[in-house]
């Protein structure tokens, strides 16, 4: 079972910045793609983006443009990269270690979650 620990997450002011990374312990990346899901208040978990083993990336429509997700494979980890940050985009952000395309076409974790890190956008 992989094991993911998530860091850098904080309060940002909007238009701000934030990287967070996600460290994979216990196994090498998926056949698929590590990635991120976020989590507002009174809302259910969403997908943020995601990276496949080839390095190819795939973003929810909120945020392309203005994150970027990328990859150090020997390090096994996955990085976060969010510019023009928004109030809206305040939410819990989770690691994911197996995202796959859902039935419905969205997306879906079916590995481990990493603990949460919480990014709070002021206005």
């Amino acid at each position: 079972q992989v094991q993911l620990v998530e860091s850098g997450g904080g309060l940002v002011q909007a238009g701000g910045s934030l990287r967070l990374s996600c460290a994979a312990s216990g196994r090498t990346f998926s056949s698929f793609g590590m990635g991120w899901f976020r989590q507002a208040p009174g809302k259910e978990r969403e997908f943020v983006a995601t990276i496949r083993w080839n390095g190819i990336p795939y973003y929810a429509d909120s945020v392309k443009g203005r994150f970027t997700i990328s990859r150090d494979s020997a390090k096994n980890t996955v990085y976060l990269q969010m510019n023009s940050l928004k109030p809206e985009d305040t939410a819990v952000y989770y690691c994911a270690a197996d995202i796959r395309r859902s039935g419905s076409g969205g997306y879906e974790n079916t590995g481990s979650w990493g603990q949460g890190t919480q990014v709070t956008v002021s206005s």
